[in-house]
């Protein structure tokens, strides 16, 4: 039964995607005679002057011979997981294998394939299997995976230097994880606090320890990052959590300005663009304004840039497209495009006050991670490349509206860039369980209320007509 649905879904998704020839022209299952790695063919491919799709195609029809593809049990998968994996992520029970993707398509064990709209929540940027990214991660792990903080090593040096050479940052701590880069400003503002009333007076003992964030926000899951995030779905079941933690409204600055009090707010932690919390794009006069409350309080301001950040918006940063600049900034999920990595980026104002020894990571910033990530942030920022994210996303918010006018369940459409979310007046759970089964992978957001859409800044035209012609069927039958 499972296997005929997925057939079903299969040819669903085949009528969506007669427009989108690049896609359905290329068979589900290839057999090539060359057993030739999959960076040889890319390399082969760029060496030819073909184009990066083309050196995707042919590594993922290696990819599509392998032997593996051909004999995995899917529902030995899902049982080892089911028995051997603590269940934190209440997976269905049929969902999905997946063995391998290109570009913004991926197959599973069955040979179905699916639209990935959901990039492995924001952080597959060049998509799936991009040629580039394979050549860097292959080129490091050959060379040098880990050494520890202990020595230099190149990538993460260069990392840096790109890092700050574009934005508002003069110092970079590297880390594993969106959740760690937020821990890790926590420490900082801390550190900058205690530092900051030294200076002061040696003697002095007590100094702003406390933090504020917003409503809907979302920061992590460890336990300083979980104290500012607002779900308390997430947070209840790990109380007491810790004290001098308060929430103002997103978006009012009359309610931050109660919250932050001067020589008690160390920080203030805001996302310029709501991911999690239900796809909210801050406005100017809001982050402005509150850069001037932070500022007269003493308290620094944080952006948290973990899902809006590295392209996602059409900008390189988030804040980008209000002038507004925060005393430290946390990215993580795209920058290595699928490899595990966060960083904060400080003024040196606050580099200043980090001491050796004040913090630390066994993992972070090593060659491998940072070699990906290199190859990342050369293709975001390269030119042209923000261009397709301001189409795409124009595009893809703009066709919703039209498609969904009149809906009486679509409240609202909104977004930045390729971040974007539709407003529903019912659950959307149901709608993205249908999406999938018509082979189009999307995401909830806010109160389980809102379609969330993140597809790789790679997305082509066509495929943001086949996600919005998909969406709009299931929508107006609800």
């Amino acid at each position: 039964a499972t296997r005929t649905g997925r057939s079903s879904r299969a040819r669903n998704m085949a009528s969506h995607l007669a427009a989108a020839s690049a896609i359905t022209a290329r068979p589900l299952v290839a057999r090539p005679s060359s057993s030739a790695r999959p960076r040889a063919l890319a390399r082969s491919c760029r060496r030819r002057g073909a184009p990066i799709s083309v050196a995707a195609d042919a590594r993922n029809s290696w990819f599509r011979s392998c032997e593996e593809l051909n004999t995995l049990d899917a529902d030995v998968v899902r049982r080892d997981e089911n028995e051997c994996v603590v269940n934190t992520y209440g997976r269905a029970l049929d969902a999905p294998v997946f063995t391998h993707g290109s570009g913004c398509v991926m197959w599973d064990s069955d040979g179905n394939r699916y639209l990935d709209f959901c990039a492995g929540i924001a952080v597959n940027v060049l998509g799936h299997s991009d040629p580039d990214w394979v050549e860097a991660v292959c080129e490091h792990a050959g060379k040098l995976c880990h050494v520890s903080n202990l020595y230099h090593t190149e990538p993460g040096a260069t990392l840096a230097r790109k890092l700050t050479d574009t934005c508002f940052a003069d110092r970079v701590f590297y880390c594993n994880s969106g959740t760690e880069a937020n821990e890790g400003a926590i420490k900082f503002a801390r550190k900058y606090q205690m530092a900051t009333a030294k200076a002061k007076d040696e003697s002095a003992t007590e100094w702003a320890t406390e933090t504020v964030s917003f409503s809907n926000c979302f920061h992590g899951r460890t336990l300083g990052s979980l104290n500012l995030t607002w779900k308390e779905a997430y947070r209840t079941p790990f109380a007491p959590l810790s004290p001098g933690h308060a929430f103002a409204t997103y978006g009012d600055l009359d309610s931050a300005r109660s919250a932050i009090v001067k020589g008690k707010t160390a920080a203030v932690f805001v996302e310029p663009v709501q991911g999690e919390g239900g796809i909210f794009p801050a406005d100017g006069a809001f982050l402005s304004g509150l850069k001037e409350i932070c500022d007269d309080a003493g308290a620094l301001l944080v952006f948290d840039e973990v899902q809006c950040g590295l392209g996602r918006t059409g900008y390189l940063w988030g804040h980008q497209s209000v002038g507004v600049t925060p005393d430290i900034m946390t990215v993580a999920k795209p920058l290595a495009g699928g490899l595990p990595i966060g960083a904060v980026l400080t003024t040196q104002a606050v580099a200043n006050a980090i001491a050796p020894g004040d913090h630390g990571s066994t993992f972070a910033g090593g060659p491998l991670v940072c070699g990906a990530a290199n190859a990342v942030f050369d293709r975001v920022n390269s030119p042209g490349f923000m261009e397709n994210v301001v189409k795409r996303g124009e595009q893809l918010r703009s066709g919703l509206r039209a498609k969904l006018e009149g809906c009486d369940r679509v409240k609202e459409v909104r977004g930045s860039g390729l971040l974007v979310g539709v407003q529903l007046d019912v659950p959307a759970g149901p709608l993205v369980g249908q999406a999938r089964d018509r082979g189009l992978l999307l995401l909830t957001a806010g109160a389980g209320d809102v379609i969330r859409l993140l597809p790789p800044l790679v997305v082509s035209e066509e495929e943001v007509d086949i996600a919005v012609a998909i969406i709009a069927d299931l929508v107006k039958a609800l």
